[in-house]
């Protein structure tokens, strides 16, 4: 409640300064508004995929249905705190008809996903400290990001040798954990998918940010993702989106950038995050109705046509 009261405020205050000026998408030229959107749909699916690969393949969830749970965490930190866009992926994903994994094994996908996160991020953090532009405490806050990074990859290396020691087995977490723990080439696989989802958003950031009145510029656009990732990563916050935007708005500040424009551009770009969420989550649910009002008609084969009159003809 008291995070839906802080969003509210923060939205009043969102519509009144953007009352006495226009809505920043309205002045991006439309195809690279359209472009960016395209972008950032392409990122959620990357993401869908790379978090598929941590799952064992007997538990493992439909693409769909881990797209689904990427849509629903973006509509839900509009509203609640972060680390509640987690509960949400794993409510969504769970419910999601033909889940086989339980909610266990969602909770820790979710927690080597997170791991993946900081160390996909990584190199591009380490790049965005390189270049020259950047100011002392952005290029502290990448190096934070880039070590943070560094020490997910060390526990991702270690963390198979560990579940499966003879100590880890005497304990039952152990011996649950030992066969779901995931392994160094899933691992690879699932960091190279999300590597690309960090990519893809990074170009997208250029693009939007050049459109919406910024420099077409990567260390700025990488300097803004770097700063939305390491605020997406706390484990408190008024609202997921607004802290994100708030990060946002204060790296782009920390650039040179106007403090109004810097904020209209945040605002923008996590809108249309948001909106890429809920697009990627009403196509996930509009595919199942679709699929369960109109069910697949079964393949007709030699043995099913015998009785079959439909079938007179086939040899």
């Amino acid at each position: 409640v008291g995070s839906a009261v802080v969003m509210l405020v923060l939205a009043f205050l969102a519509v009144r300064h953007f009352a006495t000026t226009s809505w920043p998408l309205s002045r991006g030229q439309p195809g690279l508004l359209v472009a960016g959107g395209l972008l950032l749909l392409l990122a959620q699916a990357l993401k869908a995929l790379g978090w598929a690969r941590l799952f064992t393949h007997r538990e493992r969830p439909s693409p769909l249905a881990l797209v689904a749970g990427n849509g629903g965490a973006a509509l839900i930190g509009v509203v609640l705190p972060g680390r509640f866009d987690d509960a949400m992926r794993i409510a969504v994903v769970r419910r999601y008809p033909g889940c086989p994994a339980g909610l266990r094994a969602i909770s820790l996908s979710l927690v080597m996903l997170g791991l993946i996160d900081s160390a996909a991020l990584a190199p591009l953090a380490a790049v965005a400290v390189a270049f020259p532009g950047a100011g002392i405490g952005a290029r502290a806050a990448l190096a934070v990001v880039t070590g943070a990074g560094i020490a997910a990859a060390a526990v991702i290396v270690a963390l198979p040798r560990l579940a499966g020691s003879k100590r880890a087995l005497r304990f039952r977490l152990g011996r649950w954990l030992s066969p779901r723990t995931t392994s160094l080439y899933r691992a690879t696989q699932a960091w190279a998918f999300v590597f690309g989802c960090w990519l893809v958003r990074g170009v997208a950031c250029f693009i939007l940010l050049g459109t919406l009145g910024l420099s077409y510029s990567f260390p700025l656009a990488l300097l803004f993702l770097c700063a939305g990732a390491a605020a997406a990563a706390l484990p408190i916050g008024p609202a997921g989106a607004a802290t994100q935007a708030g990060a946002g708005t204060a790296a782009l500040a920390a650039s040179g950038v106007g403090a109004s424009q810097a904020l209209a551009a945040s605002v923008s770009v996590g809108a249309l995050g948001v909106f890429s969420g809920a697009a990627v989550l009403l196509f996930a649910v509009a595919w199942r109705t679709g699929r369960s009002l109109f069910p697949a008609r079964p393949a007709i084969g030699p043995e099913s046509c015998r009785y079959n009159p439909r079938c007179r003809g086939i040899s």
